[in-house]
C-alpha cells in the first residue's frame, strides 16, 4: 500500500510534452485536411458571410408606427337608409395605432327604445311554450335582456320569452341586397399609409420607411409594389389581403384578422441608404365583428339608439429588426472559436490514427515515448 502510494505522489510530479511524429497514413492526412477546410469554409461561409460574426448587433430597436386610412363609400340599408362612410366611420380606434378596425360589413337595427319585447328566436334560452318557462328577472343566457315572466308570440310560428330590453331586440341577419358581397365594397380600394421609424440606439442610428423626396404630391399618388415601387409606404387594402393570401369579398363578408409584418435588417458597414424594410402580410382569423350604438333624443324627449353590428378587416402591425456594425470583440470571438476547432480536428485525426487504424499499435509507440534520465557514473560503478 505505502509503495502504491509513492508512486501516485511521484506520478504527479510528472510533465508530459509534446512530441510530433510524421506519418504516411494518406486516408489520416486527407481526413485531416477534409476537416481543417471544413472549419475554415463554416468560418468564412457561416460565420463571416452568413451570420456576420464579425458584427456587434442590436436587435432591439425602438419603433414608432402610424397610420393613416383613406376612402369614402355610401351604403344604402333598408331600414338605416343611405349613408356616406369616411375616415372617422370605419376606422376603430381613429388615433392611427398600430393596430386598427376597418368596417366592411355591417347590420343595423335602427330606433331602438329601453321596454318590453319578445327575445330572438335565434336565441335558445328565449324559446318557450309557457310562462313558466320564462321565470321573472332571470336574464336570457347569451340573449338581449331580462326576463319579465311571460311568454308571447314572436310571430306566427315561433314563441318567446318577454324581455326587458332594447327594443325591438337586434337583427343578427346579413342583409341581402347583394348577396356575396359587403355593404362598403368599395373599401378594398381604400389606401393605408403606414409610417414606421425605428431607433437603434446601441448605434445612434435611426431610420424611416418613408422615402426622402422633396415632391409634396408623391405620397398622394404612389402605392406599394414590392418590386417595382417598394419604398413607397401607401398600401391598397385589396392588394394587403392578397398577399395574405385571401380575397376581398370573402374576408370582408364576415371580417378577419390580418398581419402586417416590417423587418428591418440593416448593415450599417453599408451605407444607410440600403438599409431599407421588408414587408410580409399573413392571414390570421377569419370572423370578426364587435357592436357600436350612437343615441339621441327625438323632439318628445324619448331616448334612442340605432345599434350597429360590424364585420371588418383588423390589422395587426408589428415591427422587429437588427442592425450590425464591425466591432473587433465578436470578431476576435469568431476567430478564437475557429481555431479551436481547428484544434478538435487534430484530436479527432489523433484518435483515429492512435485507436481505430490497423497499425494503431505501432503507431501508439512512435508517438509515446517514455524518457528516463541516464545513470550517473557512481551508480554504473556500483
Amino acid at each position: 500500500m505505502a509503495a502504491a502510494v509513492g508512486a501516485a505522489c511521484r506520478g504527479l510530479l510528472d510533465y508530459k510534452t509534446a512530441k510530433f511524429a510524421l506519418t504516411r497514413n494518406r486516408r489520416v492526412g486527407l481526413l485531416h485536411r477534409l476537416l481543417q477546410l471544413g472549419v475554415l469554409g463554416y468560418l468564412l461561409g457561416w460565420v463571416f458571410l452568413v451570420k456576420k460574426g464579425y458584427q456587434e448587433t442590436d436587435c432591439a430597436p425602438h419603433v414608432s408606427v402610424i397610420t393613416k386610412l383613406k376612402g369614402i363609400s355610401v351604403t344604402e340599408v333598408k331600414d338605416a337608409g343611405n349613408r356616406l362612410w369616411d375616415v372617422a366611420d370605419y376606422v376603430k380606434p381613429p388615433q392611427g395605432e398600430n393596430t386598427f378596425f376597418l368596417v366592411t360589413n355591417f347590420i343595423a337595427t335602427t330606433k331602438q327604445a329601453q321596454g318590453t319585447c319578445p327575445e330572438s328566436p335565434s336565441i335558445l334560452d328565449g324559446i318557450c311554450r309557457e310562462d313558466a318557462d320564462c321565470p321573472m328577472g332571470y336574464p336570457v343566457v347569451h340573449g338581449n335582456g331580462i326576463k319579465t315572466g311571460k311568454c308571447v308570440m314572436f310571430n306566427t310560428t315561433h314563441s318567446t320569452c318577454e324581455i326587458y330590453s332594447w327594443c325591438p331586440v337586434e337583427n343578427d341577419t346579413l342583409p341581402r341586397y347583394c348577396p356575396g358581397k359587403p355593404l362598403l365594397a368599395e373599401a378594398e380600394n381604400f389606401t393605408l399609409f403606414i409610417k414606421n421609424t425605428v431607433n437603434f440606439t446601441k448605434f445612434n442610428f435611426s431610420k424611416g420607411n418613408t422615402l426622402q423626396t422633396s415632391d409634396p404630391a408623391y405620397f398622394k399618388s404612389c402605392t406599394y409594389d414590392p418590386f417595382f415601387n417598394p419604398s413607397c409606404p401607401v398600401f391598397r387594402i385589396r392588394d394587403m389581403v392578397k398577399a395574405a393570401g385571401e380575397t376581398f369579398e370573402n374576408l370582408a363578408l364576415l371580417g378577419g384578422s390580418i398581419g402586417v409584418s416590417i423587418k428591418w435588417d440593416c448593415d450599417l458597414d453599408h451605407p444607410a441608404a440600403q438599409c431599407q424594410p421588408q414587408y410580409s402580410f399573413s392571414l390570421q382569423d377569419r370572423n370578426y365583428n364587435f357592436r357600436t350604438a350612437s343615441y339621441y333624443w327625438d323632439p318628445q324627449k324619448r331616448h334612442y339608439r340605432s345599434l350597429l353590428k360590424l364585420y371588418g378587416i383588423r390589422f395587426d402591425i408589428s415591427v422587429h429588426g437588427q442592425a450590425g456594425k464591425f466591432s473587433i470583440i465578436p470578431t476576435a470571438i469568431s476567430f478564437g472559436t475557429s481555431i479551436t476547432l481547428l484544434g478538435a480536428a487534430t484530436v479527432v485525426c489523433d484518435l483515429v490514427l492512435l485507436y481505430l487504424d490497423s497499425k494503431a499499435d505501432f503507431y501508439r509507440k512512435e508517438k509515446f515515448e517514455e524518457a528516463k534520465p541516464p545513470k550517473d557514473k557512481a551508480e554504473v560503478t556500483a
